[in-house]
């Protein structure tokens, strides 16, 4: 922590007369006592920064059960595949699990998607993942679980820091930040800028003269500024302005993803505690298709502007030191519309011009008690949320924009309510006992409503009749740490998603999103973290054992696997840093088998990856950095459509430098 504030007059040698210290942290409010009850994992900001690739999703994925749609990284997946789910909840590219950057909502108005590259590892504190844990305080959306990222202050990122490195195919990453105090608070700005040419994600043998290298070019500028008003009472702002250009396989498909984002924050820290928060994003995304036969455009996205808009208030009353009480409110507006042009892929001619898009709003009360008993702390909470799906359209022209197609849906409105309650029993000795059951709910995104889309050759068609997914769900869990060198976690689960929507098959080539009756997910979660001296082990494995329940046409898919989801997931970063600035650290991954679809037909095989990080100190403030992906090269499968497929990044090497230790 940063700030000491220094009065401007001598003080009073009275003790009674002096000025109060200000103490300014850049967080939110503390973590309640009954936080430990639910299955939580937290992630260092030397685990965050010290990954492989330097990318977060990378970071995250050191928890056990947490993915994205696909396999690729925020390099070379097309970005409104980039959701973030866990516990195998997965079966579509919508987010089940809600993104929180310094208690803001990440995720795409429209299409959900989480914006990756965006969120540079280097700006963060730390990050906690909470697997399962239903609505609660955090929102609705957290269906899967909650994933906190939180930004460091300036004491964290010292006064100036930053790197530069190249890899072995020519792609270059560089960040900064510049960081100082401000008055009795602190100030920081920072950049990122990542590109390179990429790799081919078609394989050697499938490739056409129209294959290119999944090349990218992005960078993003976050700036951020705390101070205090009062002893207590503190002022955050944060502004975050990104770009983001990709390649996925043929020449001209491109797509792109923007993004403003601005938020203000009021923390107070009184007898009376409050988190007062409010936010505008303005997004937008391009994306072109280009044939898999004649390699020639056939579909311009060609403009998807969407605005999200929020706030939340959460209220601590001073009642008493066996209790924390939280009383809150939050909400969230998403508005956005698509802009496509059909294209004929023999005369390239237009053929269509679509536009879609509607406004999902949500807006939620809750209430929560924590009551802690001598060694036993009891939770439970309440929430119902308001929501509304509305202003919903499609509209079809043709080329000489004649309107051929147009559906208005009608408006719908309701109210769902959510419960969560857990115990944690402290046994003494660093073991803990815990136990919880929730339930959540998560509306469906614009995307899933309104747009549909093509991945040659199949069609996935939009549904605007989509109903809100709902979970129900209970987890046990002990956790022993009886020291900083041993940490132990074992969890076991029982989660449902009700109404859960996925892309199932109607017809040969065609698909619809449509709500199956429910997608369960049963498994065990163990996380373990030793140190030994200067050496350190972290370590994380799920098993899941994922089933879909459908009727009509989704009653082909009955006890299969949901789509991407794997029943093994794991991972271990051994450590060793002789000194304080040294680090060599080498991280194993697995992901088990998954199916590409629904009902089983096309098998991405399992795959483990071997990667390293080497820190060599140059001077007290310079060093050298080594770092390498998939050093066994192995071939990750991300996508397998009847054989035609995707593969994700091969073995990579960076070196470069590291600035401010």
């Amino acid at each position: 922590m940063i700030g000491v504030a220094t009065p401007l007059c001598a003080q009073d040698s009275d003790a009674d007369t002096a000025e109060p210290v200000i103490i300014v942290t850049g967080n939110g409010l503390a973590d309640t006592p009954a936080a430990p009850a639910y299955d939580t994992q937290d992630i260092s900001r030397e685990q965050l920064v010290n990954v492989p690739s330097g990318r977060i999703e990378d970071a995250l994925a050191t928890v056990a059960g947490f993915q994205q749609f696909r396999r690729s990284d925020s390099r070379s997946a097309n970005p409104s595949a980039q959701g973030a789910t866990l516990r195998a909840l997965g079966g579509n590219a919508s987010s089940r699990a809600l993104v929180l950057l310094d208690g803001v909502p990440m995720g795409d108005p429209f299409f959900g998607f989480i914006p990756f590259n965006a969120i540079a590892p280097e700006r963060l504190a730390s990050a906690r993942i909470t697997r399962g844990g239903g609505s609660g305080p955090f929102g609705a959306g957290a269906l899967a679980g909650t994933i906190e990222l939180t930004s460091a202050d300036a004491e964290t990122l010292g006064p100036l820091s930053g790197k530069a490195l190249v890899n072995d195919r020519g792609g270059s990453e560089a960040s900064a930040a510049a960081a100082g105090a401000l008055g009795g608070g602190f100030a920081v700005i920072s950049g990122r800028w990542d590109r390179g040419p990429g790799f081919f994600t078609t394989p050697l043998v499938d490739r056409v003269p129209a294959s290119v290298r999944a090349a990218y070019n992005s960078w993003s500028v976050q700036t951020r500024g705390v101070a205090p008003l009062t002893d207590t009472v503190e002022l955050q702002a944060r502004g975050l302005i990104y770009d983001d250009h990709r390649t996925l396989r043929f020449d001209g498909a491109d797509s792109s993803s923007t993004g403003q984002d601005a938020s203000l924050r009021l923390v107070g820290r009184g007898d009376w505690q409050f988190d007062m928060l409010a936010y505008l994003q303005a997004r937008n995304f391009t994306n072109t298709v280009i044939s898999s036969s004649r390699f020639v455009p056939v579909l311009d996205q060609r403009n998807t502007p969407s605005t999200g808009l929020g706030g939340k208030l959460e209220l601590r009353p001073p009642i008493g030191s066996a209790h924390v009480l939280r009383l809150g409110a939050d909400h969230r507006r998403a508005d956005g519309e698509l802009f496509e042009t059909a294209i004929s892929a023999f005369s390239g001619t237009v053929t269509a011009r679509r536009n879609a898009g509607g406004t999902n709003t949500d807006f939620g009360l809750y209430i929560e008690d924590d009551w802690s008993i001598g060694p036993v702390t009891m939770t439970a909470g309440a929430r119902a949320d308001r929501y509304t799906i509305r202003s919903g359209f499609y509209a079809e022209r043709d080329a000489a924009g004649v309107l051929v197609r147009e559906e208005r849906y009608a408006d719908r409105a309701g109210w769902a309510g959510s419960l969560r309650g857990g115990v944690l029993v402290r046994l003494g000795g660093g073991l803990q006992l815990r136990g919880a059951a929730y339930t959540g709910l998560r509306l469906p995104t614009l995307n899933e409503l309104y747009r549909p889309f093509v991945v040659f050759p199949v069609v996935t068609q939009a549904n605007a009749a989509l109903r809100n997914e709902r979970l129900e769900g209970f987890e046990a869990g002990i956790n022993y740490a009886p020291d900083a060198a041993l940490d132990l976690s074992l969890t076991a689960f029982d989660n449902r998603v009700k109404d859960a929507v996925a892309n199932v098959t109607v017809a040969t080539n065609l698909r619809q999103r449509q709500n199956i009756d429910a997608i369960r997910a049963r498994g065990i979660e163990v996380s373990a973290g030793v140190r030994f001296g200067a050496l350190r082990f972290d370590g994380s494995l799920a098993y899941t054992d994922a089933a879909a329940q459908g009727s009509g046409f989704a009653a082909a898919l009955n006890g299969n696997r949901p789509a991407q989801t794997p029943r093994w997931a794991g991972g271990a970063t051994i450590s060793y840093r002789p000194s304080e600035n040294w680090l060599l650290a080498a991280t194993v991954r697995h992901t088990g088998a998954q199916f590409e679809d629904d009902l089983e037909s096309d098998v991405l095989p399992a795959v483990t990856t071997l990667g390293a990080y080497v820190q060599v100190p140059l001077s007290s403030q310079i060093a050298l950095v080594l770092r390498g992906e998939n050093l066994t090269d192995q071939a990750i499968l991300t996508r397998n459509q009847e054989g035609s497929i995707d593969l994700g990044a091969p073995r990579t090497l960076w070196a470069g430098i590291k600035l401010g230790l």
